[in-house]
């Protein structure tokens, strides 16, 4: 299946758009990105307005990890 170049650049303005307003994850993913290996664990937790808490968490595969040099690399 063949990807589309206007999707991709899209998602490429979307993720420079979420780290202007969110200008500490960037740094962040660049700060552990080089520590990550397969079998580590990242842990999200979401806490709403109201109070509701969830907390959820993935074990990385190398395909994971690939994916997030490629999202800690994305510039203006």
């Amino acid at each position: 299946m063949a990807m589309n170049p206007f999707a991709l650049l899209k998602a490429k303005e979307r993720m420079n758009m979420f780290f202007q307003a969110h200008p500490r994850m960037q740094p962040f993913i660049m700060a552990v990105k080089d520590d990550m290996r397969p079998g580590t664990v990242i842990e999200i937790t979401v806490k709403t307005e109201e109070g509701k808490t969830t907390t959820s968490n993935i074990k990385l595969t190398e395909e994971d990890i690939e994916t997030i040099h490629i999202l800690g690399n994305i510039k203006d």
